[in-house]
């Protein structure tokens, strides 16, 4: 084992962290989406 493996930082669950950058991203591209369509009606 390296020292990395015994030192470990963090012990939480990646699926969590995971779960939570694809929240994320997804919630940023449905803003920029969003703001597009707003954008495009406006200009209608």
């Amino acid at each position: 084992m390296n020292e990395f493996e015994k030192n470990v930082q963090s012990k939480r669950n990646d699926a969590v962290d995971s779960g939570v950058g694809f929240i994320v991203s997804f919630g940023f591209f449905a803003t920029l989406f969003i703001i597009a369509t707003v954008v495009k009606v406006v200009g209608s």
